[in-house]
C-alpha cells in the first residue's frame, strides 16, 4: 500500500489520532476526526501546527464540522478556515445536511469535503438510523417513522453543491466512498478527490480493486491509511 502512494497511484488520509505513520513523499489530506464523540479541538489544532512543513504536499485540510447540521458546521469553521490557510493549508468546509438552504462563504475556502448523514423527509438528518439488509443490501430507515431513507451526499442538493464548487475552482472530496458505484459517481460528478474505508476491511485484496477504479477514471484521486 505504501509503494502504491509512493507511486502516486494512492494518497494518504491523515487525522490527529492516526496510528500509521505517513509515508513520506506521498500527497496527502488532512481530516479533522470530528465525527468521533473524542474530538479535541486542541489536539486536532496542534497536529495541523505539528506537520504544516508539509503543507505544500496536502491537498486540503478540513476545518471542525458537525454532522448533519450545515448551520452549525458554518459556525463552527469559521473562525478555523483562515487559520489554517495561515499555516500554508488549503482550508476545507464540510458540507453537512442543510447547506444548500445558507449563504455559502465560497470565498473562504479553498475545498470543498462532501459529508452528510442520512436523512429523512419529515423528521431530518439522523446519525443513528435502523440499519437492515432487507433485499439483500444494506438500507437506512428513519428510527421515527420506519421509512427508508437516503445519504444528503447523494441528493441532488449536493450534486448541485458540487458542480456550483468545480465551477468556482474548487477541489471538491467525497468521503465515505466504499463501493466501485459510489466512486464512479464521484467522477460522474467532477470530484477531484474520496476516501472510504474499503482498503481498510482488506487491503490485500481490496487494494488491487482500488487501484483498478483509479486506473480508469485519471481525474479522481484516491485517499487511503497505510499499513
Amino acid at each position: 500500500m505504501t509503494a502504491a502512494m509512493q507511486a502516486g497511484s494512492l494518497g494518504f488520509i491523515d487525522t490527529p489520532a492516526q496510528g500509521n505513520k505517513r509515508p513520506e513523499g506521498v500527497t496527502w489530506c488532512a481530516d479533522n476526526g470530528a465525527f468521533s464523540d473524542k474530538f479535541d479541538e486542541g489536539k486536532w489544532w496542534r497536529f495541523l501546527v505539528d506537520n504544516a512543513h508539509a503543507a505544500s504536499t496536502c491537498a486540503f485540510a478540513v476545518a471542525p464540522d458537525v454532522v448533519g447540521d450545515a448551520r452549525a458546521t458554518l459556525a463552527r469553521s469559521a473562525p478555523w478556515l483562515p487559520r489554517i490557510r495561515a499555516l500554508g493549508y488549503p482550508a476545507a468546509l464540510v458540507a453537512q445536511n442543510g447547506l444548500e438552504n445558507l449563504v455559502t462563504p465560497w470565498g473562504d475556502f479553498d475545498a470543498l469535503f462532501i459529508g452528510g448523514c442520512v436523512e429523512c423527509a419529515d423528521h431530518g438528518p439522523t446519525t443513528e438510523p435502523i440499519k437492515t439488509g432487507r433485499g439483500g443490501h444494506q438500507r437506512f430507515y428513519c428510527p421515527t417513522c420506519d421509512v427508508q431513507i437516503f445519504e444528503w451526499k447523494l441528493s441532488p442538493a449536493a450534486r448541485d453543491l458540487i458542480i456550483e464548487a468545480k465551477r468556482r475552482g474548487k477541489w471538491v472530496h467525497m468521503g465515505r466512498v466504499n463501493s466501485e458505484k459510489r466512486f464512479r459517481y464521484a467522477a460522474a460528478l467532477g470530484c477531484d478527490s474520496v476516501d472510504g474505508t474499503y482498503l481498510v476491511a482488506g487491503p490485500d485484496t481490496n487494494l488491487p480493486k482500488l487501484l483498478a477504479w483509479v486506473r480508469g477514471n485519471d481525474q479522481l484521486d484516491l485517499f487511503g491509511e497505510a499499513s
